[in-house]
């Protein structure tokens, strides 16, 4: 609302861009992003969305800086845990564990205090604290038997820790829990859990072509028959000699073109020389008829 009509069209066309594309072509996303923020890069919105933009394509550095922006602008809290989170993608859980502890996450509503809760359990086994990632986990939100937005990413992250700590049994059930909880296929928990069980998937459509390029590769003989070069051998022979013939009948061609030229040369130097016979007579038949006079 603080900017002019036509340049807030412009800019909030690009944040729309942003949105669309930000989970299927984050490069894509980012590119928006830049653009919006060369246009208004004094709107907390516009920052907070170069900071995604950011995040997506793992440019850690630059989102933490956009989100510390926006967090000035507005003063509020509901980024804490994602710019701890990039303090854990530049290498310092250790940092975002000491963000996890500050008093800024008690201004968090649910969703957000659980989301910080996943970022500390990430940043603990980020430091090979599996234990400590896993009692992390454990909380009312992940016991309540209520489905809201963050359970599958909660339970499936607990199952997860659980599983890398060994205890594939009890890794086992919260995946299976995730399941049940994910219903709109937001984690693979349940690719997770059938390769637990054994379980391949196999792709039932097969692309006929690629059957085909299968049986000829398996049917192609790697090397020619004998009998084959020599029938090879024998007709590049043939089409040796088919251009010798074409060479020599190419050679007569030309020579009788040349018999041709020399020919007419001939005839116009005999015409030439009549002609000069026929002037020599005229004038010896002058030269007598005046001395007759």
């Amino acid at each position: 609302m603080s900017l002019p009509k036509g340049l807030a069209e412009d800019v909030s066309k690009n944040l729309v861009m942003v949105a669309r594309l930000i989970d299927e072509d984050p490069e894509g996303a980012y590119a928006y992003s830049k653009i919006a923020l060369r246009l208004a890069s004094r709107v907390a919105a516009v920052r907070e969305a170069a900071g995604f933009a950011a995040y997506a394509n793992q440019k850690y550095s630059e989102a933490l800086a956009e989100f510390r922006a926006a967090r000035r602008m507005t003063g509020s809290v509901d980024l804490w845990p994602v710019m701890a989170d990039c303090e854990r993608g530049l290498g310092r859980p250790e940092k975002a564990l000491e963000m996890a502890g500050a008093a800024e996450v008690h201004k968090l509503d649910k969703a957000g205090q659980v989301e910080m809760r996943l970022v500390a359990a990430g940043a603990r086994r980020d430091m090979d604290q599996l234990d400590a990632a896993i009692v992390t986990l454990q909380s009312p939100e992940l016991a309540s038997n209520t489905v809201q937005p963050w359970t599958a990413r909660l339970r499936y992250a607990y199952a997860d820790a659980l599983l890398a700590a060994g205890r594939e049994v009890e890794a086992r059930e919260w995946f299976a829990k995730a399941v049940e909880s994910d219903k709109d296929g937001s984690t693979d928990a349940s690719d997770r859990l059938a390769e637990m069980d054994g379980v391949a998937f196999v792709d039932a459509f097969v692309d006929d072509d690629d059957e085909d390029d299968e049986r000829d590769d398996v049917t192609e003989p790697q090397e020619a028959p004998a009998a084959d070069e020599a029938e090879a051998d024998i007709v590049d022979d043939d089409e040796d000699e088919d251009d010798e013939v074409d060479d020599i009948e190419d050679v007569a061609a030309e020579a009788e073109a040349d018999d041709e030229v020399e020919t007419e040369a001939v005839a116009e130097v005999e015409a030439k020389e009549d002609v000069v016979k026929e002037d020599v007579v005229k004038e010896s038949v002058v030269k007598e008829e005046g001395d007759k006079d």
